[in-house]
């Protein structure tokens, strides 16, 4: 099923569009100190073509380049603002820019369609008064929200901005409040909201409506923070590192989904207003055929408990990455906790599976030595399991089944994971899982270990690949403890229950997917080919049961242990 087909358009606004680039056949990039031929740079999205540092893009010109051609409806133009400290000059000088830019403020706002999606849109412009907030930048993205609640639509608002108006004093910083109480609004009638931030979003903006999009961008090398970087450097009288505050360092640091270039932005915008308008079953899964996936399999030869324990552990198992590139379409990853990192060990974000959109999640190993530093050998952070609750309250809150992907030695045991707290981050996850009021899936694919692996899988149904294991800690760690002799690990293996085969007859699993041979790249495509057709199921059976009674079946589930 083709999901998404888009038409290349542009928008024309009526009004002639503002000169936001540097006067003169060329201009000078202030990264690498390149002269550029300025018609090229346009042609480049603003950008240079030496180095790629982007030039900053003025409201309009924005606008021209999300927008549907003739689709862009303006709002709330010709608001009059105060001057409450009655500072001098204060009045010209707005007067001035009105003028000269042919916009009244700091900000545009108003309705448009981005490929076909219709969404509100607000797009700060740092040209005016350093794009800062005063009362009519803070009136006009509160009206635009609030009519974006009224006409039940997303909002995107692209920030740039260098914080509250000083000439404005304590009226400038009620926008902060003032905004962030209709976006809260917003979001309790389950409506999507997208910021972009490009450079700069700094001071009051950064601390209110900038920071609060349920997936939060950021243009390549943007400058984003509360305190500006040589405010933070007279106060600590320390140098700051390279990069610091940009759009990178905050991935990198779990505080936005990731970087959106201008070349991609439009296209990625509005495959993700598409992921949000929530098609019915029948018109996603029922237009490809239902089909009852093949009986379960036993593999071929024989396996003991502990072959089954090395084969979870292959290095060249196929990995949660694997599943979720081939099973699902149009995978948009999103990234962090919000707070302090991005964990690589967990992976997550949207997708479709036939046309219905979903949100899938997996514990990522390595298969090099450099993968596997990156994502920590499977072992999740407490800020992994951070990232995956927030990505499965989110799923909550839009209606979207959550499919979870579960391969992990165990939960990380350094000295970093219980300094943030790594036990109530799982319990949180348990916690929180109980009640979700949306079909829940979790698949074990190879190492199931202990309350690292439990923390995914909370499910409605939990299934098991043929060889995967699930385990109440390492088979090593069991003999360990209580043989106090680890080498008697394939031993305790047999003796723990740690197979699929198992645990289903003990009532710990719903479902075996059967593995003729090990799951490998060799057979990906065919093993893939029957979990859709079995994920497909459980979606069918699941997505028309109310809330409630989802939360209630996945409490009944595990209340019978």
């Amino acid at each position: 099923m083709s999901v998404l087909k888009f038409k290349k358009q542009s928008y024309t606004p009526a009004a002639k569009k503002e000169n936001d680039m540097p006067e003169g056949v060329w201009i000078k990039c202030d990264a690498c100190g390149e002269m550029l031929y300025r018609d090229d740079v346009v042609k480049n999205h603003l950008a240079c073509y030496k180095c790629g540092k982007y030039f900053r893009m003025a409201s309009r010109r924005r606008i021209h380049v999300i927008a549907d051609k003739h689709s862009f409806e303006e709002w709330d133009t010709g608001l009059e603002g105060n001057d409450p400290l009655e500072y001098p000059g204060y009045p010209e000088k707005v007067e001035a820019l009105r003028e000269k830019l042919k916009t009244d403020e700091a900000v545009v706002t108003g309705r448009c369609t981005i490929h076909g999606e219709e969404t509100v849109i607000a797009v700060c412009d740092s040209r005016f008064l350093m794009g800062s907030m005063g009362y009519v930048v803070g009136e006009k993205i509160t009206r635009a929200v609030e009519k974006a609640t009224e006409l039940k639509l997303p909002i995107i608002i692209f920030t740039c901005s260098g914080g509250a108006r000083m000439q404005e004093g304590m009226i400038s910083l009620m926008q902060m409040a003032k905004t962030s109480a209709a976006i809260r609004r917003h979001s309790d009638e389950g409506l999507l909201y997208i910021t972009v931030l490009t450079d700069p979003t700094t001071g009051g903006v950064a601390a209110s409506f900038a920071m609060l999009g349920d997936i939060i961008l950021a243009e390549p090398g943007a400058l984003v923070g509360f305190a500006g970087p040589r405010v933070i450097e007279q106060t600590i009288g320390q140098k700051l590192p390279e990069g610091f505050q940009r759009a990178e360092f905050l991935v990198e640091h779990g505080l936005i989904d990731g970087i959106i270039t201008r070349d991609e932005m439009k296209d990625k915008l509005a495959r993700l207003l598409h992921m949000h308008r929530m098609p019915s079953k029948e018109e996603a899964l029922l237009t490809n055929k239902l089909v009852i996936p093949e009986t379960e399999q036993n593999t071929a030869a024989e396996m003991t408990a502990w072959d089954r324990v090395l084969t979870a552990r292959a290095a060249d198992r196929l990995t949660s990455l694997d599943y979720i590139t081939e099973i699902f379409s149009y995978f948009e990853e999103m990234h962090g906790d919000r707070h302090d990192a991005d964990d690589g060990s967990i992976v997550g974000g949207l997708a479709y599976l036939d046309g219905y959109p979903v949100t899938v999640i997996g514990q990522q190993k390595g298969r090099t030595t450099k993968e596997n530093i990156t994502r920590n050998f499977g072992m999740p952070s407490p800020e992994g399991y951070r990232k995956a609750l927030r990505l499965m309250k989110q799923a909550e809150k839009f209606h979207r089944p959550i499919i979870n992907f579960i391969d992990t030695p165990g939960a990380y045991p350094g000295l970093e994971a219980e300094e943030h707290g790594q036990g109530e981050a799982i319990a949180r996850n348990l916690y929180e899982m109980s009640t979700l009021k949306v079909p829940v899936l979790s698949i074990v694919i190879g190492e199931g270990g202990s309350g690292g692996a439990l923390a995914l899988a909370v499910g409605n149904e939990v299934w098991m690949m043929e060889n995967a294991t699930y385990t109440i800690l390492s088979p090593e760690g069991f003999a360990s403890i209580l043989w106090k002799e680890g080498k008697r690990a394939s031993e305790a293996a047999g003796f723990m229950k740690v197979t699929a085969a198992e645990l289903k007859e003990l009532g710990i699993i719903d479902r075996v997917i059967a593995e003729p041979e090990p799951a490998c790249k060799d057979n990906r495509e065919e093993l893939c080919r029957i979990m859709r057709k079995m994920i497909r199921k459980f979606l069918y059976e699941n997505l028309d049961k109310a809330p409630e009674t989802l939360a209630q079946e996945r409490y009944e589930r595990f209340r019978e242990f």
